[in-house]
């Protein structure tokens, strides 16, 4: 067992970046007001693709020809295991923004426990310093890859705007895949008013996730407004590429569950999924020392991990129709959700009006399908019942 997890832990690995100097890894800052894009790369170190493709974008338009509005930066994420090549030093960066968390490192006396703590703490000052800047509204971009082989996808908090905003992307769009986990980076910043999102570019150390994820930048860099002119040879250029990429994948998948792991699960995913892979009915997909992990019906294994460090072993999803969209769009804008309540068992938060408490009554009764349409994808139990929560709209 020992062998296997050292095997594993070394594919968590890639070369680590002897020159990434220091957080920020470039800021441009247009002639005029206008909208900021933040981009943070590298928010686990085994991931530095997202990096390389922002000194491309800077470098292309410190060459001239493209006008900027407002403001871009771009900011490492875990700059200890970047330099080091590792997922983290101590603990998952990508878990730890939750608001208990974040007060806890503003509150007096607090000091760091750990390399995760001095990272967040640097990454949350220079996130802020970008806002406090800001002349127009925020998008926030966080860039990753995956241990898996595959095409580029989007994921983010199921909100309307944010929903607007990837539609801009030519890739697979995950909804539902955000509430799955606690503390991401991306979710913390919707709560401040940013539109956020997360791109997995392809397969950790394949030169094609550069290309991906520099194709992403310019598309969120032409969508929110700080560059204009789709004709822009690397908007155009960037949606081609990224639309050949995603094949014939569905342009719209929603995750139904989470594979959660620790390691006394002995996990083993079946190899040769991609990162989004289709899966009938039955298919075996990964084993662990409870026995064989199947397929419950024909759907999609999203992210299943082929490394040694993580919580998840895959998600569980499938695809959404156009259709379903917007039915979901119309009643979210009619606030129809405010009928929920009546449903038997389910019953409006008290001390969040974003969440619904859904009583052992109502989870026999009531579908979670029906909250999804509505945006209320985080899914949790607490005290004998679930809660079902969403982002502000």
């Amino acid at each position: 067992m020992k062998a296997r997890r050292r095997v594993l832990e070394t594919v968590a690995m890639t070369a680590p970046i002897p020159d990434l100097g220091g957080r920020e890894i470039g800021r441009h800052v247009g002639a005029g007001p206008g909208p900021t894009l933040v981009a943070v790369a590298g928010v686990h170190g085994n991931e530095p693709a997202g990096i390389e493709a922002a000194r491309r974008v800077f470098a292309r338009i410190e060459r001239g020809g493209v006008a900027v509005r407002g403001e871009l930066v771009v900011l490492a994420g875990n700059v200890g295991a970047l330099k080091r090549g590792v997922r983290y030093e101590s603990k998952d960066l990508n878990r730890q923004w939750s608001e208990a968390r974040v007060a806890a490192l503003r509150s007096p006396g607090w000091a760091p426990a750990d390399a995760e703590d001095r990272e967040q703490v640097e990454l949350l000052g220079a996130i802020e310093a970008a806002l406090g800047r800001a002349r127009g509204p925020v998008t926030l971009a966080d860039l990753h890859t995956s241990s898996a082989s595959g095409v580029p996808f989007v994921l983010f908090g199921d909100t309307l705007a944010q929903r607007r905003f990837v539609g801009a992307f030519p890739l697979p769009v995950i909804i539902g895949l955000e509430e799955q986990v606690d503390g991401a980076l991306t979710e913390y910043w919707t709560r401040r008013g940013c539109v956020t999102f997360t791109v997995e570019g392809g397969q950790h150390g394949d030169p094609a996730s550069v290309d991906s994820l520099e194709s992403v930048l310019w598309l969120a860099l032409h969508e929110a407004g700080l560059i204009e002119g789709a004709a822009l040879p690397e908007v155009r250029g960037g949606y081609e590429g990224l639309d050949a990429r995603r094949g014939d994948l569905p342009r719209v998948l929603e995750v139904v569950s989470r594979r959660a792991i620790t390691a006394e699960d002995t996990f083993v995913m079946e190899p040769g999924f991609r990162n989004i892979a289709r899966a009938r009915a039955g298919q075996l997909l990964a084993r662990d020392r409870r026995g064989d992990i199947v397929a419950p019906y024909d759907g999609v294994v999203i992210l299943p991990l082929y490394q040694g460090l993580g919580s998840d072993g895959f998600f569980w999803g499938r695809e959404v129709s156009d259709a379903r969209l917007r039915a979901s769009r119309v009643l979210r804008r009619w606030g129809v959700d405010r009928l929920l309540p009546w449903l038997p068992g389910v019953a409006r938060d008290p001390e969040r009006a974003t969440r619904f408490v859904v009583h052992p009554q109502g989870a026999r009764l009531v579908p979670l399908g029906v909250f999804h349409i509505f945006g209320y994808r985080r899914v949790r139990e607490r005290g004998g019942a679930l809660t079902v929560e969403r982002q502000v709209d």
